[in-house]
């Protein structure tokens, strides 16, 4: 892990990469923006979370398929597995403490 102790400048842009995870389990060490279009049911979770770690997922629910949670590590608004049960593709927002990763979610995107 480089760090900087120090302010950073970007002149243009910086573009980070989107990782492909279908399965529902985010590695962190992976990268902070995922795709994930699953083919069943997933259980939400997220490993090597880094305090102040946060990003996005794009998850493309072609199935309606229902999702869970880890209920010891990750936290969620009581509607959020409800709402990307659906059929549709969702935004997820994610921040993590570097123990417990908390989400928020768009409605249904298309």
């Amino acid at each position: 892990i480089f760090t900087m102790n120090d302010d950073v400048g970007v002149s243009g842009r910086a573009v980070g990469h989107v990782t492909t995870d279908n399965d529902g389990s985010f590695d962190l060490n992976a990268g902070q923006n995922f795709k994930c279009t699953p083919t069943g049911i997933v259980n939400i979770t997220f490993t090597n979370e880094a305090d102040g770690q946060s990003g996005y997922i794009l998850l493309v629910n072609g199935s309606a398929y229902a999702h869970t949670k880890d209920d010891t590590t990750v936290e969620a608004p009581s509607g959020l597995l409800t709402d990307i049960g659906a059929a549709g593709t969702f935004l997820i927002s994610y921040f993590s403490d570097g123990t417990t990763t908390y989400l928020t979610n768009s409605k249904a995107l298309t």
